[in-house]
């Protein structure tokens, strides 16, 4: 029988179809910077248990790959469009925000395309950094950025970027999180949701 809609529906893909909407809300309200860190909080946390939730379902060889494409097409939406937003509205639009951050999506782009060739190959490990991690580095950084205010912070948000740049297609392993991490990291995010609400 000839399917109606092109894709893949299933429940597998539901909690990244939300770290998306999260992020495309986070670009609307961008101006409002507490709700677009929350709303990358959001989509980070969506990005983390995704994977858990997609290996939880009984899905074909098709549904799986079609899974791993728009796992990796969300990636581009909510850690590297919205991150660039974001720096540019938190550098107050300076012109060299915009390179900075154009460096910072290709660099993103690039890491992306080398992990859908390269992701079976690595058990246990990534290759370079992982894209996603921005979607708690960023607010970690926003959360000190409340703390200690000051006139440091444009700068040193545009350092960080080419060091997340850099960090995305460096050689390096970094072992993937498991057990206690799956813990730990909605903590931390938990932690910065607090911090951006109420500091």
């Amino acid at each position: 029988m000839k399917k109606r809609f092109l894709g893949c529906f299933n429940r597998s893909v539901l909690l990244t179809y939300l770290g998306v909407c999260f992020s495309l809300y986070g670009m609307f309200r961008v101006e409002q910077m507490r709700v677009a860190i929350l709303c990358l909080i959001g989509a980070a946390i969506c990005d983390l248990f995704d994977g858990a939730v997609a290996r939880r379902c009984k899905r074909t060889e098709q549904e799986k790959s079609f899974g791993v494409q728009i796992d990796s097409l969300a990636d581009v939406v909510s850690f590297a469009v919205f991150p660039f937003i974001i720096l540019i509205h938190m550098t107050g639009y300076v012109r060299s925000a915009y390179g900075i951050g154009a460096v910072y999506v290709l660099a993103a782009v690039h890491r992306l395309g080398w992990f859908n060739i390269t992701a079976e190959e690595h058990a246990g490990y990534y290759d370079g950094l992982p894209v996603t991690y921005i979607g708690l580095l960023v607010p970690v950084y926003f959360c000190v950025t409340l703390l200690f205010p000051g006139n440091w912070q444009a700068f040193v948000i545009q350092v960080l970027y080419l060091l997340f740049a850099f960090l995305f297609v460096w050689n390096f392993k970094m072992k993937k999180p498991r057990g206690i991490w799956y813990v730990c990291f909605p903590l931390l995010a938990v932690a910065a949701a607090a911090i951006t609400i109420f500091a």
